[in-house]
């Protein structure tokens, strides 16, 4: 038996078949380094990447410790973003599939407060959220944490990036001292060291260096004049390599509006992601860009995580991260799941400190090279090949991803592969379908029924 396979774990038969059937046989490195500890109760550290597999290692920690019989809240997940916890519950869900009557409850920000409250009630096993709301809920006595047995903050380094510490201390405070607590982050600085030493008792240090090899990911580093020659080169990359989905990483909300801004005006099909925008739009921006109908999206390090896209094309730095260790981090987002990716990093000469510390983490020069032909800026734009229908029904009017299927691809319908992905949230569901049978699939949706009602549908643009 390989000392990598899951099958070598101390983990129930109801896992270890899930998994199978998962199609999950050999650990990932971050897997293979950590579960034989957490899995005998210590308290660990896990440095890795995004994509490193680390929601199976605390998912699969619980599960095994899990009394389904005990209706009551025995492990608490902390996570930065909305997205990032609806992620991880998503995965947890999956991983416990073989498990019955387990639950796993999600409470956000962003939401309505009455509704988490009836859920509550009803009871859960393991609940997912991010601190601020978890701190209201602990505070108002509508979630109890007196039987968690397992802490986990995911992502720890952005939760105090973005403010979060107060929180943390306050939820912590209600948790049993007698308790398993893991933190997962992606870089560690001095901070997670010191919430560390608060919070967790002798914690082993896992560090996974990347999850990907210089194979998969093409990097390129080039550098610009000023601000001005900054967005022409961005123009430039987007034209030369034409991918269908690219992130462009700015330091700040400002920068990440104009770029936008400017590559709209350009002709380019592009969202902005900052926390300026409100839950519903940062939503549909998210689901556009996931679903391929928008080809282009300009974000801060903070809104992006918890980006759960499977095959990203490229990644453009337009400004060098302030820390060497998240430019490894944002480029990691491409060339994942044995796909290739190309990374652009644009920066000026004043920015030669952090290009140094690059060099340093990499070891070896970094080389500019020549921008793309300038007469690349004559060749049109490029649309990306989906186009998103939104439904003004979801959840609450028991709308689901197979109705939706169902109406598009009903009598006199559009195949089922032009059909993309399906989000459906409480009160609204979004669709991807290609472009050229958008008009098709629109008029489908809009004369047809979905759970015996008409619901309004429109095609989201711009």
């Amino acid at each position: 038996m390989s000392q990598t396979a899951f099958s070598s774990l101390p983990l129930n038969a109801a896992l270890l078949d899930n998994l199978t059937s998962l199609g999950y046989h050999e650990m990932t490195p971050i897997q293979a380094q950590a579960l034989p500890h957490t899995l005998h109760g210590k308290d660990v550290i896990a440095q890795g990447k995004t994509g490193s597999g680390k929601t199976a290692v605390f998912g699969l920690t619980q599960l095994q410790k899990l009394n389904v019989k005990r209706f009551c809240v025995q492990s608490l997940v902390l996570c930065p973003t909305r997205e990032l916890a609806d992620q991880v519950a998503k995965e947890l869900r999956k991983l416990a599939r073989t498990i019955h009557n387990i639950k796993v409850l999600t409470l956000c920000g962003g939401m309505p407060f009455g509704p988490q409250i009836g859920s509550l009630e009803h009871g859960a096993h393991i609940v997912v959220g991010t601190p601020g709301r978890i701190e209201e809920h602990v505070r108002k006595g509508t979630l109890k944490l007196d039987n968690v047995n397992t802490l986990v903050l995911d992502e720890a380094d952005r939760m105090l990036e973005m403010g979060f510490q107060d929180s943390l201390d306050t939820i912590i405070g209600y948790i049993p001292k007698e308790r398993q607590s893991l933190l997962f982050s992606a870089t560690y600085p001095d901070e997670i060291q010191d919430v560390a030493m608060r919070i967790m008792q002798r914690p082993l240090l896992v560090k996974v260096e990347s999850t990907h090899d210089n194979d998969s990911i093409a990097q390129h580093f080039f550098k610009v004049a000023d601000n001005t020659q900054r967005i022409v080169a961005v123009k430039l990359l987007l034209l030369r390599y034409r991918p269908d989905s690219t992130v462009i990483f700015c330091n700040t909300r400002h920068e990440t509006q104009q770029v936008c801004d400017d590559l709209r005006e350009a002709g380019f099909s592009v969202q902005a992601l900052h926390g300026d925008l409100d839950q519903k739009m940062r939503d549909q921006t998210l689901v556009r860009f996931a679903n391929k109908s928008v080809s282009v999206l300009v974000a801060t390090d903070v809104a992006a995580r918890g980006l759960d896209i499977d095959a990203l094309d490229a990644v453009i730095n337009y400004h060098i991260a302030r820390d060497a260790e998240v430019h490894i981090h944002r480029i990691g987002r491409t060339g994942r799941a044995g796909g290739k990716g190309i990374a652009c990093s644009l920066y000026t000469a004043k920015e030669s400190a952090k290009i140094a510390r690059i060099e340093e983490m990499r070891g070896n020069k970094v080389v500019p090279e020549s921008l793309p032909d300038i007469n690349h800026l004559d060749k049109p734009t490029f649309k990306p090949p989906m186009a998103c229908l939104q439904i003004d029904g979801g959840k609450k009017q028991k709308v689901r991803p197979g109705d939706i299927v169902g109406a598009l691809t009903g009598q006199n319908g559009i195949a089922g592969t032009d059909v993309g992905k399906i989000h459906v949230f409480d009160n609204t569901a979004y669709v991807a379908v290609r472009n050229d049978v958008a008009a098709d699939a629109l008029r489908k949706l809009s004369e047809g029924k979905l759970k015996g009602r008409n619901f309004r549908v429109r095609r989201i643009r711009g």
